[in-house]
């Protein structure tokens, strides 16, 4: 019997069984609605917007890094697993700030539950030694961040929506560690599956994780190392610009035009001149993988509210 414990307590069998059926119809019904049926010429495959981000996140990764997901977070936990069978083997993924070196067998329901931790190296602790790990320069580089609004300064809010913090329009779920991560050294990595006006914008309403701040050298006066380097979206990737930290767009997805990710965006989005390349496509064992071995349940989709 394996006895190790995490700071919730003895993991138990996966308490999701029930839902699996389900999830699994809406899996294939996501893919014959959004699969582009197009792919690179070499390993082209059918794939999904979902797979297409999580692979383009996976590429990110590399076989040295120490990396950490937050809440909600089931595209980083595919695109981790999905680094380590493919180019990464040798990641360390500390899921959801407990499960060090992780290794569970499918993707649970939730990314801060107990059967995602399965088979991990050690537990933390979350209020200690997760910590520690944290405020060690040398350890844990990169974070994976998701947020309710982000500025063109990669600042990311989700704490409120609204002009005022003790009345807002929306209460959002929390900062849940950004505001830690964000100012601690980190290189921070956004997704954002639903690219709109009202989740890429001028300025957050609230910063929960601080990114460029206000641009050019204020995070660097502040003293503070680290911060924002890659937005992938549903419609493209984006990066920031080395001298005033502007977002700026890197690719587009195939079938995407730089019009449409522009009327997308909430303010004036820095386009390179020349041309934009297009955002490589998932392979198909990339996709097999995804779909077959990491995430059959297709958990991947809560992302997109399905």
């Amino acid at each position: 019997m394996d006895h190790r414990r995490s700071t919730y307590g003895r993991w138990g069998p996966e308490p999701w069984g029930h839902q699996r059926l389900g999830d699994r119809v809406l899996a294939v019904i996501w893919r014959l609605l959004v699969s582009s049926g197009q792919g690179p010429e070499d390993g082209a495959a059918a794939w999904t917007v979902d797979e297409l981000m999580i692979a383009t996140l996976a590429a990110t990764l590399d076989n040295d890094d120490q990396a950490c997901n937050g809440m909600a977070s089931f595209i980083p936990v595919i695109a981790f697993q999905l680094a380590r069978l493919t180019h990464a083997p040798d990641l360390v993924w500390l899921a959801s700030s407990i499960g060090l070196d992780a290794r569970p067998d499918r993707v649970p329901a939730s990314t801060l539950e107990a059967p995602l931790w399965r088979d991990s190296t050690m537990y933390l602790e979350q209020y200690s030694t997760f910590w520690d790990i944290v405020l060690n320069g040398r350890w844990l580089q990169k974070f994976c961040v998701g947020a309710a609004q982000l500025d063109r300064y990669g600042n990311g809010n989700n704490s409120v929506i609204g002009d005022v913090y003790n009345r807002p329009k929306v209460r959002l779920p929390g900062t849940a560690g950004l505001g830690d991560m964000g100012s601690i050294g980190k290189r921070l990595f956004y997704w954002n599956p639903n690219h709109s006006p009202r989740s890429i914008v001028e300025k957050v309403d609230f910063v929960s994780c601080a990114g460029w701040l206000g641009g050019g050298d204020e995070r660097e006066r502040l003293g503070l190392t680290g911060g924002p380097e890659i937005v992938i979206t549903n419609l493209c990737v984006m990066d920031f610009h080395p001298e005033t930290k502007h977002m700026r767009l890197k690719s587009v997805h195939p079938g995407v035009s730089v019009d449409e990710v522009q009327e997308a965006t909430g303010f004036d989005l820095l386009v390179p001149s020349g041309d934009i390349p297009t955002t490589v496509a998932p392979t198909n064992e990339q996709v097999r993988l995804i779909r077959d071995v990491i995430d059959p349940d297709g958990m991947r989709l809560r992302e997109f509210g399905r």
